[in-house]
């Protein structure tokens, strides 16, 4: 049986074995298999999220790669930031977003857009797979693919094995996520719920491929993973874990008055061994302190926070 070794006993640890074994075992908190919904956020949630994205971190690089091609664009944002390396542009943009201004959001958005227009989703999916083959944490100093945090995937195997379903809902880019997490986190592509650009289908010759189109489908964010959990799953969540006011919806969503639910939001405070900041998660922090949700302290409930 999995077990959550590298969490610390204590109260958070509790609150999800004593909320498993309720849900699990004959009783009036008892659900069946089959409503046994857990959903994650990925971003900070499931692996590390700072000093930028791991996905700005593939945008920039696609951007820098642009503007070398297209000289005209090397002055205006978010080009210019990009091939100066100014990730702080990139980082301030989602911030101020967390906090209500999508100014910068919105520059960055028309430029991410645009920048795969019509390719092929295979093609994109090797586009990613190809970043993760080299990439690297800037500080951290290890493969993006081992910045995923490892009390996270024990919680996922731990909850599978008490007939939980996993979900990955996202406001990353479901076409980012896909490749790796079935590799990284056990959660195969079809339990990827994401934001997403829009997409044409294109045939001839008896074949035909999705292509990649300028548009915003689906920006899986606050009150729209609510939304885009009820569309793709049709179920409502009864664990939910997240790490920014971007989440506090879905775990407002997760269960309902009444009845068994659990609600986690993650805490970075551990400068020494990740990051310590709130900033983008104050609301959720508020939510958990007047609602009774479990706060995660990566400093104080995860004994090791990287395999």
């Amino acid at each position: 049986m999995a077990q959550l070794d590298s969490w610390t006993d204590g109260p958070t640890k509790s609150a999800i074995t004593d909320f498993v074994a309720r849900v699990t075992t004959a009783g009036p908190d008892h659900v069946e298999p089959e409503a046994r919904v857990a959903v994650f956020d990925n971003d900070g949630t499931l692996w590390c999220e700072k000093p930028l994205y791991i996905q700005l971190d593939f945008i920039v690089r696609r951007l820098a790669e642009k503007a070398a091609a297209e000289a005209s664009l090397a002055g205006q944002e978010p080009y210019r930031a990009a091939v100066a390396g100014d990730l702080s542009w990139f980082g301030s943009a989602i911030t101020k977003h967390y906090q209500g201004d999508d100014s910068g959001l919105e520059v960055l958005a028309g430029a991410v857009l645009s920048l795969h227009e019509s390719m092929r989703v295979e093609d994109h999916a090797a586009l990613v797979n190809a970043f993760f083959a080299t990439a690297t944490h800037p500080t951290l100093g290890r493969s993006y693919l081992s910045c995923v945090y490892l009390p996270m995937v024990e919680l996922l195997r731990y909850l599978e094995a008490h007939d939980f379903t996993c979900y990955v809902v996202s406001g990353g880019g479901r076409d980012f996520m896909r490749p790796i997490t079935a590799s990284i986190y056990g959660i195969p592509p079809e339990r990827v719920v994401g934001s997403a650009q829009g997409l044409k289908f294109d045939a001839g010759n008896g074949h035909g491929d999705l292509l990649i189109q300028p548009a915003l489908d689906v920006f899986d964010d606050g009150p729209e993973k609510p939304v885009r959990i009820w569309t793709r799953v049709g179920r409502r969540p009864i664990l939910s874990a997240g790490n920014s006011n971007g989440d506090d919806e879905m775990l407002m969503y997760s269960g309902r008055p009444g009845e068994a639910a659990l609600r986690l939001a993650v805490l970075h405070d551990d400068a020494e061994r990740e990051f310590d900041y709130t900033a983008g998660a104050e609301r959720l922090l508020e939510h958990a302190d007047e609602f009774g949700w479990s706060v995660v302290s990566m400093k104080n409930d995860w004994t090791q926070i990287f395999a």
